[in-house]
């Protein structure tokens, strides 16, 4: 029987409808599908995995090992104005005087164990500063982890400076040892057995309470400072929201805050960097004697130098620790925000 042909019209129209439907649907499952996937591939892992924390530390072992290697012979004058000053009386003196007696080749005494030091440093700086971070942060709660933020990055960094140093001063003993005592070994290879043979194993940890002073408020400073500079920035400098921001322009924002917090970090750990590069000049001598010895502009020595050298080293830290989560694509928390809990509690909600 023939239908009519209205009818096979309608039905036509119907069928093409449903088929057109089915299209969209599917196209439209397409869409979230490929948003999904997006959104599950926009970090390479969860934040405060144990892959997060390994390439934090990986991050850590180039910012502080590449840069601290960098500057070794601003390094090696600073050091050597602080333990002799009568003979390197300013940097450029220093640097005079260091090329005539040992060449230009004398400028790179030290370099091994700078590098492997503060590789081993960087990668505990940074990476248990990321565990003490979360850990103390969920310890306090969101709420208190808004208020009391800065106590939380001073003792997140102090907590992660502590291990941090165990790891460096065997290699910073040698390092003092190469650039301050002229003929005592020209390599780590000659500095390590010679050390070994005359005071054991004592010779390379005699230095860590000195690094703990300096060291412990230097890195407090450095990340709380970073931190809250970071905050500052983008509240009231940037024009844009941190989320609009192309990772490049938020690179700028990390290497200018880096900065800022290195000079004061400079300043708070120099008098603590002066006992640390007589102590491991000297053999039998306690932080104590060499603080008294010194006194107070003794342990002034060399400090434009070392505002110089930390002030672009901080920087250049951070720009090199945020490019590498940047690159293997780690979560970056923005800069906090008051809990929309606390701030019901304090009335700023309408």
């Amino acid at each position: 029987m023939l239908l009519p042909n209205w009818k096979r019209e309608t039905d036509a129209y119907s069928f093409t409808g449903v088929e057109n439907k089915l299209t969209t649907l599917s196209a439209v499952l397409e869409s979230v599908k490929i948003i999904c996937s997006l959104r599950l591939n926009e970090y390479s892992c969860e934040y405060g995995s144990l892959k997060f924390y390994a390439l934090c530390g990986f991050g850590g072992v180039l910012s502080c090992g590449l840069t601290h290697t960098a500057v070794v012979p601003l390094d090696l004058v600073k050091c050597r104005m602080q333990v002799d000053p009568q003979k390197y009386k300013s940097i450029f003196n220093g640097f005079s005087v260091t090329v005539k007696e040992d060449g230009v080749r004398g400028l790179a005494k030290g370099w091994a164990p700078t590098f492997i030091g503060y590789s081993m440093q960087g990668l505990c700086k940074f990476g248990f500063y990321e565990v003490f971070k979360i850990l103390y942060g969920n310890m306090l709660g969101e709420e208190n982890a808004y208020l009391w933020r800065t106590s939380l990055y001073l003792a997140a960094s102090a907590s992660a400076e502590f291990f941090a140093d165990i790891a460096l001063a065997p290699m910073e003993a040698a390092k003092v040892r190469i650039q301050t005592q002229p003929g005592y070994a020209n390599t780590l290879r000659q500095a390590l057995p010679k050390m070994f043979g005359e005071e054991g194993i004592w010779a390379f940890y005699k230095g860590v309470a000195p690094l703990w002073m300096r060291q412990i408020p230097y890195t407090m400073m450095k990340f709380a400072c970073f931190e809250r500079t970071v905050e500052a920035l983008y509240k009231y400098v940037v024009p844009k929201p941190r989320s609009e921001c192309s990772k490049a322009e938020q690179l700028v924002v990390t290497f200018i805050a880096g900065y800022i917090a290195g000079v004061f970090c400079a300043i708070v750990s120099h008098p603590a960097d002066s006992v640390v590069s007589v102590l491991n000049k000297e053999k039998g001598s306690s932080a104590s004697q060499v603080l008294v010895r010194l006194g107070f502009r003794g342990v002034w020595k060399g400090l434009f130098a070392r505002i110089i050298m930390i002030g672009t080293l901080t920087a250049l830290q951070w720009f090199i620790y945020d490019s590498v989560k940047v690159y293997f694509r780690l979560p970056r928390p923005p800069p906090p925000e008051m809990p929309e809990s606390l701030k019901k509690k304090l009335g700023l909600t309408e």
